[in-house]
């Protein structure tokens, strides 16, 4: 008898350049790696490391000249500024793209990409599109643009920006796997798409700093790369001094979905630069072991606690970082189902985002961006929060 073959994975390839939205990128790359699929990063310009927006600085898989003879079964171009531009003037792109389009194969793009890289090669022409809204006007008449978070006509799937790159990266899925597949993801991640953000606060305190907000994130390998990439785009479009710090033995960390992040400096490094206004902890496993079992990090937060200084996690760190050193004692936290049993009291898990005097937590990857939202809020005021949910459409 012949054995049965499992089918063999989808190929992505998705594209990055000096410019890339962090966000558009990293939440398509980890949502269609959760989904199975085998998505090759590529930089389209001539090395492997890329610093796309906000100073996120990403190891790419492989050069875009090296995919040119491979074929996909999707090819998603993220935006960002002048991330969509410089994809749109990359000519090995726009031929891999060409070639793939003319035969039949699944093609994306979202905010800026739509109307500066797949409209300016005539690639939408007689498609409904969507794009970021500053953007739009730059389709050509032979383009229909439509109002939509996301659009799906034909092989053709744009999205609007940020905030929408979820539902966006979940129509990628759908159009690969079907709608089982999409709810077997988003259910776990708590994904939602409307707009907006609401926290629950106990215990109210203004939080201090002055001048720029100087923000810690540790990352160590194993984090969910979606929580950490959208934590430090937020906070930087909203000004903060975002220090990216490794705890693994190199400044290149290895996410949970096989994203390559380079930090900005060693832990030990950022200890030098303490005190911080804000300490945050990213989640997921191994990650969220990693960085409760690391010493130095362990001291910056009881220092952090000990100086009535904000600090806060996500998901799994709330569980596995903050709990077992005491840095909930007496506070009221929230975190993912599967590690509620592990806080003290179980935890406040029906709320999304929980602040309690000076400790604020989250549950999960799907909750990240209304997370980074309120740390705004609470840190440099609600017009701020207003200005940063603007930016990356999340008003509801």
């Amino acid at each position: 008898l012949a054995m049965a073959t499992s089918p063999s994975p989808k190929k992505v390839l998705l594209p990055i350049v000096a410019g890339t939205e962090p966000i558009e990128a990293s939440i398509p790359i980890d949502i269609l790696r959760r989904a199975g699929a085998n998505v090759t990063v590529a930089s389209a310009g001539d090395a492997l490391l890329v610093e796309i927006m906000y100073g996120v600085k990403i190891l790419a898989d492989e050069l875009l000249v090296d995919c040119a003879a491979a074929s996909y079964d999707l090819i998603v171009l993220p935006g960002g500024v002048p991330g969509a531009a410089n994809l749109g003037g990359r000519a090995t792109l726009e031929g891999i793209v060409r070639k793939h389009v003319e035969k039949g194969g699944l093609f994306a793009a979202i905010c800026a990409a739509p109307p500066l890289a797949l409209a300016s090669w005539g690639l939408l022409d007689g498609h409904k599109a969507t794009g970021h809204p500053w953007f739009v006007e730059k389709f050509p008449p032979k383009v229909t643009a439509v109002d939509a978070n996301v659009v799906v006509d034909g092989n053709a799937v744009t999205g609007t920006g940020p905030a929408t790159s979820m539902e966006f990266a979940m129509a990628l899925v759908e159009q690969l796997y079907g709608k089982e597949k999409v709810e077997q993801i988003a259910k776990p991640m708590l994904v939602r798409y409307e707009g907006g953000y609401s926290m629950k606060e106990l215990n109210s305190v203004e939080w201090h700093c002055s001048g720029t907000p100087k923000v810690l994130l540790p990352v160590a390998n194993g984090i969910e790369e979606m929580e950490a990439i959208i934590l430090v785009d937020a906070l930087r479009r909203a000004n903060a001094d975002v220090v990216v710090a490794s705890a693994e033995d190199g400044v290149v960390v290895t996410a949970r979905y096989g994203t390559r992040i380079v930090a900005d400096v060693m832990l030990d490094e950022a200890a030098d630069r303490a005190p911080f206004d804000l300490i945050i902890v990213p989640a997921s496993m191994p990650g969220a072991k990693t960085l409760g079992g690391c010493e130095q990090l362990v001291a910056l937060l009881k220092k952090q606690a000990e100086a009535n200084r904000p600090y806060g996690a996500i998901g799994a760190a709330t569980a596995h970082v903050l709990e077992p050193h005491g840095l909930l004692k007496g506070k009221k936290a929230t975190t993912c189902a599967s590690m509620a049993g592990l806080l003290a009291d179980g935890g406040e898990c029906e709320n999304r985002v929980v602040v309690d005097g000076n400790v604020i937590t989250s549950r999960s990857p799907g909750t990240a961006m209304e997370y980074a939202a309120a740390v705004v809020e609470k840190m440099m005021g609600r017009d701020e929060a207003r200005r940063l949910a603007e930016g990356l459409l999340f008003l509801s």
